[in-house]
């Protein structure tokens, strides 16, 4: 079963490694439904989400707390575990097989490598077609 949303980030994501060396970042994942209570609030269903791979290592600086994002599940299922009072509890968790950021604080820190070079436009007068747009006359 596959599930897509958007939800929202509760926490920085975790990175952490299998024993074999796979990455795997760890995510809180909020997704509202619903409607809005007597004080403006809205439910939220938690789901704990993890990336496999390098795209773990990759997107780990820019999934922080907050940030709004679009997910793809797969294969959701209810865990249950024991708190260290020794009651036990349940959580919802799925495999995330696609993130997209859906906008909200998804600013990775800042870095001192370069930012990468826009590729040159082609030059219509050479017969080439233009990919890059000014959009900077755009009203929104």
């Amino acid at each position: 079963m596959l599930l897509t949303g958007i939800a929202r980030l509760g926490r920085d994501c975790e990175l952490r490694y299998l024993p074999d060396g796979t990455p795997v970042a760890n995510l809180a994942l909020a997704y509202n439904y619903g409607a809005k209570d007597a004080a403006g609030k809205r439910a939220a269903q938690w789901v704990d989400g993890a990336i496999f791979g390098k795209r773990a290592e990759a997107l780990k600086p820019y999934l922080l707390k907050g940030t709004a994002v679009g997910v793809t599940l797969s294969d959701p299922h209810i865990e249950t575990f024991t708190r260290k009072d020794g009651t036990r509890g349940e959580k919802l968790v799925a495999r995330v097989i696609d993130l997209e950021f859906a906008g909200g604080n998804a600013t990775a820190p800042a870095s001192s490598a370069p930012a990468p070079a826009t590729p040159p436009a082609a030059s219509p007068a050479a017969g080439g077609i233009s990919f890059v747009d000014d959009f900077s006359d755009v009203p929104f």
